[in-house]
């Protein structure tokens, strides 16, 4: 089970790498305005979140390998577990999220600011915050 911890981790850790700098392409390409920089952004902008997407999507399967092998009954009473997990699929979400602004900037439909990106690139930073101490801590 060791192993499928480590990988659980670092592809957590790939996961949330990406959308961490995701959202700070987005800040950037929000205040460009010439057509070179525009490209790159769209570029840069793709794939890093299909890096991120594989590195979610390895972290949940992982994740479900550990909870089978850890075996669900010992756990499933466990709070802070359910409101990791619940944690988890608001962070499925803001990938979705991030995956229409990807498609936005695509098309040239950005219609936010930089300082909307600004705030929202800080959302994963508070999810991985409360993650880690639900998970070391495991209140309640």
């Amino acid at each position: 089970m060791l192993w499928i911890k480590s990988f659980h981790i670092i592809f957590m850790v790939t996961w949330f790498a990406g959308l961490f700098y995701l959202p700070r392409l987005f800040v950037y390409h929000a205040t460009s305005d010439d057509q070179v920089s525009n490209e790159r952004f769209k570029i840069m902008e793709r794939k890093l979140f299909a890096i991120a997407t594989i590195g979610g999507i390895l972290t949940i399967i992982f994740g479900f390998i550990l909870l089978q092998g850890y075996a669900w009954e010992a756990y499933s009473s466990q709070m802070w577990l359910h409101a990791k997990l619940g944690l988890v699929a608001i962070l499925v979400v803001y990938h979705i999220y991030c995956a229409k602004l990807v498609k936005d900037f695509k098309l040239d439909r950005n219609q936010k600011s930089h300082v909307f990106y600004r705030w929202f690139n800080e959302f994963p930073v508070i999810l991985l915050i409360v993650i880690i101490i639900l998970v070391v801590v495991r209140p309640g």
